[in-house]
C-alpha cells in the first residue's frame, strides 16, 4: 500500500487516502443507570489485528454489539472504510461486510453444518441449489484458510474447537471482511487456539481486518498488531503491541498494579478428606470417560488434574458431586462413603460439607433467567438463614447477595439485576462466592477462570490460596496449564480417562504435556497410575 503511494507521488498524481477500516467517534451507550460505553472513539486499521481487552464489564461486548447491531448506541457515529454508516441490526452489519464470532456460538446444534451456513443466506426459493452453491463455496474457504470441517456433520457431534471453525466460516461466507471475535479461546485447548491463530494469521495475510475481545494478555502479545484497553467503559489507551508488554496492560485494565504470578507459599498437608477409588463412569453414550481412576485429596492442600478437555475430568468432577452416576468405584468423604454408584444426590453433597464449582456455569451452574440473588443461593436455598418460617425471606437473601457482590466485585453491583445481563467472568464470580463462602471441607472446581478478567483471576488464585491455608482440600480441573502449575501442590495429569501420572508444579511444561498426549516421558516410561 505504500509503494502504490510513492509511485502515485511519483507520476504526479495526489494518493489516494487510506481510510481506517473502522472509526467509532463519540460512542455512548446506557442500560438504565448503567453506562457501559463512555464516549468512545476507537480506530481499527484495515488488514490487522486488533487487541481490545479490558476487565469484565468494561464494556467490551457491548462496544462490538454495537457494531454489528445487536445494540444501538445513544450518541456517536460508526465509519466504515471512511464513510458514515448507520447499523440499526446484523443484517446491515453483514451487508457492510462485518462478521462476528460471539463467545457462546450461536449455532443450530441439531443442524449440519452445511445448513448452519447457509442458514438466513439461502439465496433463492429453492433449498437444494442453495446447498449445492454452499457446498461448492465451503469447500473453497476451508481450502483458501485451512479450515477443514465435514459439512455434513451436525453441530451437536463436533468438539467445540470445530464449532467456532464453523463460526468462522459462516461468517466468511456472507463476505465478511471485518471479523469480530469475542473471547474466541474460552472454550478451547491450547492446541485449537494455536490452530485458531494459525488462521488467523492467514486471514489477516489476505487483507482481512480483525477484532479480537479477550482478557488473556498472552494472546493479545503473540496475535495483535495493535491493542485497545477498556475500563468502566472508556478506552484508556491503546499501544503498538510490540510497544508495550503485558505488566503494562495489566496495570491499565485494572488501574493498579496486577500480581501475575501466585503468591502461595509451601503446602502443610493434612488428613485425607477425599479418596476415590477405581471410579470408572460412563458418558451419555455408554462410552467410558473415566476408567478405573485412584487418587487422594488431603486437608491443606490442592491437587490439580491436566489434560486436553474431553478426556475424563468434567465426568470425573460431576460423579464425585453427585451429579453423574459411576459405573463402579467408591469415593469417601472424611472416610464415609458417597454413594456414587446409585442415584445422585448433590444435595447430600453439599450438606456434608463438598461444594462444587461446574465447568459449565451457563447450564450447570446458573439459571440465567433469575436474579443474581437467587442465583447466589441456588442449592442453599433450604438453609435456615434465607427462611422466615417455611417462605424465603428476600431481605436476608438480597443483603447477603450484596455482601457477596461487594467482596466479590461482580459487576454491575445490582442484585436485582437479570444473570443473563451479565458479562461471563461476572457470571463465573457470581458461581464461586455461592460456593466459596459455603465455607465447604472440599472444593471441586472445574475452570475457575475460564472467560475471566486478569484482575479477577489475582483475585480468584488468592481466594483459593486463602482456602487451602485454611485446611480446605481442593481439587481443581483446568485446561490452562499454567494454573494448573501456579495454583496445584500435586499434578495428576488425565489422558483417555485414567491418571496416567502424578508430577510436582516444578514439572516442565513439555513433560506434563506429553503426558497430555499420552506419550512416553523422555526416559520411556509411561505415567503409572496415582495412589
Amino acid at each position: 500500500m505504500a509503494e502504490k503511494a510513492a509511485e502515485e507521488a511519483g507520476t504526479g498524481k495526489a494518493p489516494k487516502p487510506v481510510h481506517p477500516a473502522i472509526e467509532l467517534r463519540g460512542i455512548s451507550k446506557s442500560f438504565g443507570p448503567v453506562k457501559a460505553n463512555r464516549n468512545i472513539d476507537l480506530r481499527v486499521e484495515r488488514g490487522t489485528i486488533h487487541g481490545i481487552i479490558g476487565e469484565n464489564g468494561a464494556g467490551k461486548s457491548t462496544l462490538m454489539s454495537i457494531l454489528y447491531g445487536f445494540y444501538h448506541a445513544d450518541s456517536g457515529d460508526i465509519l466504515i472504510g471512511g464513510k458514515p454508516v448507520r447499523i440499526t441490526g446484523s443484517q446491515e452489519a453483514i451487508a457492510l461486510g462485518i462478521g462476528m464470532v460471539h463467545q457462546h456460538f450461536m449455532l443450530v446444534h441439531n443442524f449440519s453444518v452445511l445448513e448452519n451456513i447457509i442458514l438466513g443466506a439461502e439465496g433463492g426459493n429453492v433449498l437444494n441449489s442453495a446447498r449445492t452453491r454452499a457446498r461448492s463455496e465451503l469447500e473453497r474457504l476451508e481450502r483458501e484458510y485451512d479450515m477443514h470441517v465435514d459439512p455434513d456433520a451436525i453441530i451437536e457431534e463436533l468438539p467445540v474447537g470445530l464449532q467456532q471453525r464453523v463460526e468462522i466460516l459462516k461468517a466468511l461466507y456472507r463476505g465478511a471482511e471485518i471479523l469480530i471475535l469475542d473471547e474466541p479461546t474460552g472454550v478451547l485447548t491450547p492446541a485449537e487456539a494455536d490452530h485458531l491463530f494459525r488462521i488467523l494469521e492467514q486471514l489477516r495475510e489476505q487483507g482481512k481486518t480483525i477484532i479480537l475481545i479477550t482478557h488473556k494478555l498472552r494472546e493479545i502479545m503473540a496475535i495483535t498488531d495493535n491493542v485497545s484497553v477498556m475500563r468502566r467503559g472508556e478506552i484508556v489507551a491503546t499501544r503498538k503491541t510490540a510497544e508495550t508488554n503485558v505488566e503494562q496492560l495489566a496495570e491499565l485494565m485494572v488501574g493498579r498494579r496486577v500480581l501475575l504470578r501466585v503468591d502461595k507459599g509451601k503446602a502443610s498437608p493434612g488428613e485425607t478428606k477425599l479418596s476415590v477409588q477405581g471410579l470408572t463412569v460412563a458418558d451419555s453414550r455408554r462410552v467410558t470417560m473415566v476408567d478405573a481412576v485412584t487418587f487422594d485429596v488431603r486437608a491443606g492442600e490442592i491437587v490439580g488434574i491436566a489434560g486436553v478437555a474431553g478426556n475424563g475430568q468434567s465426568e470425573l468432577l460431576e460423579a464425585i458431586a453427585g451429579i453423574r452416576r459411576a459405573k463402579q468405584g467408591k469415593v469417601l468423604l472424611d472416610g464415609r462413603p458417597i454413594g456414587v454408584t446409585g442415584p445422585g444426590d448433590p444435595a447430600a453433597m453439599r450438606d456434608r460439607g463438598l461444594a462444587h464449582v461446574p465447568e459449565d456455569r451457563h447450564h450447570m451452574g446458573l439459571v440465567l433467567p433469575f436474579e443474581e440473588n437467587e442465583n447466589s443461593i441456588l442449592g442453599y436455598h433450604t438453609k435456615q438463614q434465607y427462611l422466615n418460617g417455611p417462605l424465603l425471606d428476600i431481605d436476608a437473601i438480597r443483603n447477603d447477595a450484596k455482601a457477596k457482590i461487594e467482596q466479590y466485585d461482580i459487576r454491575p453491583p445490582d442484585c436485582r439485576l437479570k444473570t443473563a445481563n451479565f458479562s461471563g467472568g461476572n457470571q463465573q464470580k457470581i458461581v464461586l462466592a455461592r460456593e466459596m463462602e459455603r465455607d465447604p471441607s472440599v472444593l471441586l472446581i472445574g475452570q475457575p477462570t475460564r472467560g475471566v478478567d486478569v484482575g479477577a483471576i489475582e483475585f480468584i488464585h488468592k481466594r483459593i490460596i486463602e482456602m487451602r491455608d485454611a485446611g480446605k482440600a481442593i481439587l481443581l480441573v483446568s485446561v490452562e496449564l499454567d494454573e494448573i502449575r501456579s495454583l496445584a501442590d500435586r499434578i495428576l495429569v488425565m489422558f483417555a480417562g485414567r491418571i496416567v501420572g502424578e508430577r510436582t508444579p516444578e514439572a516442565s511444561e513439555g513433560e506434563l504435556g506429553l503426558l497430555m498426549a499420552g506419550i512416553q516421558d523422555g526416559e520411556g516410561r509411561t505415567g503409572g497410575r496415582a495412589a
